[in-house]
């Protein structure tokens, strides 16, 4: 099993699905207001993608103590999951409730 490499990377950006602009703290990887993600990354943090596809969310679940928030990438199709931000949209975190 390997192990994931994370990479602190504080970037603040503009969303490309609704504009929004996100101020980074250096863990924050999708909007909070839309949740919309894009695919920059290989490890967590690390920006080498050469894929930048846009990554919807396309399901989530409940885990412990926060959702699980499960991307779709528009391009490449990858999946991945990610962790809620404590500032995200929660009607939309309800709403993707097991949709995959």
């Amino acid at each position: 099993m390997s192990s994931m490499i994370f990479q602190r990377n504080k970037q603040n950006f503009k969303c490309e699905i609704c504009g929004s602009l996100v101020e980074s703290n250096g863990y924050t990887d999708h909007c909070p207001n839309c949740l919309a993600s894009k695919h920059v990354d290989i490890n967590p943090g690390d920006r080498k993608s050469e894929c930048l596809g846009l990554m919807h969310p396309i399901s989530t679940f409940y885990n412990k103590s926060s959702f699980i928030i499960i991307y779709k990438c528009a391009k490449c199709k990858k999946i991945k999951q990610v962790v809620q931000a404590p500032n995200d949209n929660a009607d939309i975190l309800y709403k993707l409730i097991s949709k995959h």
